[in-house]
Formats: structure tokens, C-alpha cells, sequence
């Protein structure tokens, strides 16, 4: 007699697929984030856009309108509930301490990324969009090229072929120059850096004066601080943002771009009798693209594989661009 086996139960619709993996962000594609600018205007003309543009860096205004307006947007809804979580301490403090040290402190935000991805747009951009939005008309933009250590200093240690790393960079007097306007000092400076003679000018000082928002632009504004000589962890530069962006590409592409950038500079900046470049136009193209391509293979790659790309992970907001440029996706960070 043959028994009779019942058919295993049906699993429910969907029973077998994977669950997505836990990330802290928020993944989104173009079109998604378009949609979150809800009907914020664009308060830039196609000729603003044009000078706020780098070198090289292909940007629209669409591509404004679908990626940099939904990112003010979101900036300027963070600024409104950090200023929130300031009335709610004032409200814990009450009147233990003195009304001035209560008052609000700048909005500090950083922008990450590789050389010739395109971050200095993205910082001018976002200087341009938020100073429109009525809440904080004072946005200032500083780059960390100004902490660069001087030509000399760099010869001296043996770093002029490692500028750019974070050992080229005076970190101490640039998480100085950040936690100073953090506190709300009235007047802060920073040295000035010149891409034309390749080094910082002398006695020239960038003063900041009391801003709503500080943009500050760089390759390693995600690094975590280092710890000091006696072994303790010390407070870094990210410490003190509100919020952080990181361009990101592949490197394949973003060598491409660095090099097209060259070409055009050797046609352009690099003509200036005081560019410190300017040997580059002295000789063919293929030789200048070829000293091009070794700085880019020795030095900028290196330094993003090592320094740059692992603090990706570190910032609010992940922005990827597409072989064109253009911003493909984004991930923004969970609170």
C-alpha cells in the first residue's frame, strides 16, 4: 500500500527573497531627489552658472535644479533645527550662563573629494543657493588650500611630492581656524593660496567675519583627527561640521578629468608668464599630458585610494557623479 505524502506548504509570495542590507543611508536616484526640491525656485541664471563652474566640470541648470536645489533645500531645513535644538538649550540653560554665550554659532558644512571631481563647483554652488534663502544671507566659502604648508616648509620635510596628503597640510591652524569661528569669534583668518604661483602669498590674509553658514572645501576635510603625541585622540576638522558632502566618481573617470583639465589649463592659466606652470607650455602636448598622467598615477590616485575615498563613509551626504559628470545618485545619512 502505497502511503499518501501531503504537499509541503506554499510559501507565502516573496517569502524567499533576501531582505535589502542595513545601511545608514538613504539611497536614491536622480530622478528621486529631483522630486525633493518641491517648489523651491532656482534664483540662478544659465550666465551665474557658467562663472561658478570649474574648469572642465560640465554643470547646468538642470543639473541645479535636479541635484543642488533639492541639497539647499535640505540645508536650509537642517539649519532651521539646529537652530531649534539651540532654543530648546537655551530654554535647558535658562539663565546660568550669560545671553552671549547662548546666541547662535555659524552652520559649518564640509565638501569632500578627489582633485577634478568637481567639489569647488559644488562649494561655489552651494555658497550661491543658500546666501538666497532669506535665513542666512551670510555664507562664506574657505578652502583648505590656504593650510597648505609653504613651498619652502614642504621642501624642507621632503613633501612637495606628497602635497595634497594630509602631512602636507598645517591641520593644527585649520581645525584652529574652524573651532574659532564654531565658538562665534567675531573675526578669524585664513592664509591665502595662490593656484597661479603654486604656493601661499605672503602676508596675505582671507578674514571671516561672524557668517551664518561656513562651506568649507577640500581633499581630506573628512580625515578623523590623529592622535597626539602622548597618545590621546585629539578633536579634528569633521568634528565641528554640521554637515558633510563627498563627491565621488570612479578613478578612471576622474583621471580623464583631470586630464582634459590640464589640456585646457596648458591653453589657458598656464600661458601666464607667472604661472609656476608654465613650463608645461614650453615643451609638446604629449609631453606635458605625459608629466600629466605620472602626477595623476604617483601622486592624486594615490592619495585618493589612501587618504581621500575611505572618508566617504564619514560624510551626511554621498553625491555620484556619472562618466559625464552629471550626478547619477545620492545617499544621504539616517538621523
Amino acid at each position: 500500500m502505497i502511503s499518501s505524502v501531503s504537499a509541503p506548504a506554499k510559501a507565502p509570495r516573496g517569502a524567499h527573497r533576501h531582505k535589502p542590507e542595513a545601511t545608514p543611508y538613504v539611497d536614491l536616484t536622480r530622478s528621486e531627489w529631483s522630486a525633493l526640491r518641491n517648489k523651491t525656485p532656482l534664483p540662478l541664471t544659465a550666465a551665474e552658472v557658467e562663472q561658478l563652474r570649474g574648469l572642465g566640470d560640465v554643470i547646468d541648470l538642470d543639473e541645479v535644479r535636479d541635484i543642488y536645489l533639492p541639497l539647499s533645500r535640505l540645508l536650509n531645513l537642517y539649519v532651521g533645527a539646529t537652530d531649534g535644538l539651540r532654543g530648546a538649550l537655551n530654554t535647558f540653560l535658562g539663565d546660568t550662563v550669560e545671553k552671549a554665550a547662548q546666541s547662535g554659532t555659524p552652520f559649518v558644512i564640509g565638501v569632500a573629494g578627489s582633485v577634478a571631481v568637481g567639489k569647488s563647483t559644488v562649494a561655489r554652488l552651494l555658497q550661491a543657493l543658500l546666501s538666497r534663502w532669506p535665513e542666512h544671507p551670510r555664507v562664506e566659502l574657505v578652502t583648505t588650500d590656504g593650510f597648505l604648508l609653504p613651498t619652502k616648509e614642504l621642501q624642507a620635510r621632503g613633501l612637495m611630492s606628497r602635497k595634497g596628503f594630509p602631512e602636507s597640510y598645517d591641520r593644527r591652524a585649520l581645525t584652529r581656524f574652524v573651532a574659532d569661528i564654531k565658538a562665534g569669534k567675531d573675526e578669524v583668518t585664513a592664509p591665502v593660496y595662490s593656484h597661479l604661483i603654486y604656493d601661499i602669498v605672503p602676508g596675505e590674509r582671507l578674514t571671516v567675519r561672524r557668517p551664518d553658514i561656513l562651506i568649507v572645501e577640500g581633499l581630506n576635510v573628512l580625515q578623523p583627527a590623529l592622535p597626539g603625541k602622548d597618545g590621546r585622540t585629539r578633536v579634528g576638522l569633521a568634528d565641528y561640521f554640521d554637515f558633510s558632502v563627498y563627491v565621488d566618481a570612479r578613478p578612471e573617470d576622474i583621471e580623464r578629468w583631470y586630464l582634459n583639465r590640464f589640456r585646457k589649463l596648458r591653453a589657458t592659466a598656464f600661458q601666464n608668464p607667472s604661472s609656476y606652470f608654465r613650463k608645461y607650455t614650453q615643451v609638446s602636448e604629449e609631453e606635458a599630458l605625459d608629466y600629466a598622467r605620472t602626477t595623476w598615477r604617483t601622486i592624486n590616485k594615490v592619495n585618493l585610494l589612501e587618504n581621500v575615498a575611505p572618508t566617504r563613509g564619514r560624510a551626511t551626504l554621498v553625491v555620484r557623479k556619472g562618466p559625464d559628470h552629471k550626478v547619477q545618485r545620492l545617499s544621504l545619512r539616517k538621523l
